[in-house]
């Protein structure tokens, strides 16, 4: 009898995401707010490479900054690895090699999609043979938007996002993403939004239930990009806007050079616009390259966190 030996590297890739719709409810005790976002994956990918090791470890390339993100045990990526330790036993540690694509802190969950490619990295490196389902339930102790960049897809996210519903998409969706040279720091959105909802109490009621519109999954089973661009909403987006003003800018350009419509993605500051067609998206990206904007062209939605074979 033969035995199989257990890989030497292993390659795993997960997408990043856009809240094609995200309803924040109020502060609650806890320190958190429940959410109601529909996820829209896109191909925009973190790509990481899991080598056997004593320790844990990671680094990083790509074209991505990545001068922000740490290395050490507080990155997640390494936190996702020494979750699935802890949990299957495993005793050895792992060499992390993650090629960045999608934005640190531009609101589309690169962080997330790094531990929910080291989980399934790690499972398969190590052999602890782990179920999806198993993964996925590990996913949502890391953070709200890992379970979402472990399954991919569309998905309906509730309680604090990581309660996930499948929703049905028919067809793909043409994105256009501009993407910002800074970083926004989410918890600093967050607080933005509480804020203004304190000032203008008079004028706002309580968020008690946060839910998704019907129009937003009407459009997604449609697979009509008008039908989407007009349920669009964030309400992250006008904090978001009130501390980078030169958002404003932005979502205008892409409205006037033909996006059915734009919104910040999450805490932001990437910029999604949804075109109505690949045409239209070649079109947008062309004009908003002439403004001299970063800008990359995505399709959702797309799967998550898988195996690639090198």
């Amino acid at each position: 009898m033969t035995s199989v030996a257990a890989p030497t590297v292993v390659h795993t890739r997960a997408p990043g995401k856009i809240n094609v719709f995200l309803a924040v409810g109020d502060l609650q005790d806890d320190g958190y707010h429940e959410l109601a976002t529909a996820y829209q994956a896109v191909s925009l990918y973190e790509d990481v490479r899991a080598r056997a090791s004593d320790t844990f470890s990671v680094r990083f390339s790509g074209g991505i900054d990545v001068s922000g993100v740490p290395v050490d045990g507080s990155n997640l990526a390494i936190r996702a690895a020494r979750l699935l330790a802890s949990t299957t036993g495993y005793r050895g540690g792992v060499a992390l090699s993650i090629e960045k694509n999608v934005p640190v802190a531009g609101g589309m969950g690169g962080g997330s999609a790094d531990a929910a490619a080291t989980l399934l990295a790690c499972d398969a490196l190590w052999g602890t043979g782990l179920s999806r389902d198993d993964l996925l339930h590990l996913s949502a102790e890391l953070g709200a938007d890992v379970p979402f960049a472990f399954a991919g897809g569309t998905a309906i996210g509730t309680g604090r996002g990581d309660e996930l519903s499948p929703a049905l998409a028919k067809g793909s969706f043409q994105w256009v993403l501009a993407l910002a040279d800074f970083g926004l720091s989410t918890p600093t959105v967050y607080h933005e939004l509480d804020e203004h909802r304190r000032r203008h109490s008079g004028d706002i009621s309580p968020v008690r239930q946060p839910v998704v519109d019907a129009g937003v999954l009407q459009a997604l089973r449609a697979g009509d990009p008008g039908m989407l661009a007009d349920s669009m909403h964030n309400d992250l987006q006008a904090p978001a806007l009130h501390l980078e003003p030169g958002l404003s800018d932005v979502l205008e350009l892409g409205e006037r050079n033909g996006a059915l419509a734009g919104v910040v993605s999450g805490s932001g500051p990437t910029v999604a616009f949804l075109a109505p067609d690949l045409d239209g998206a070649l079109e947008l990206q062309i004009a908003l390259s002439a403004a001299r904007l970063s800008v990359v062209r995505a399709t959702g939605p797309v799967h998550g966190a898988r195996i690639v074979g090198d």
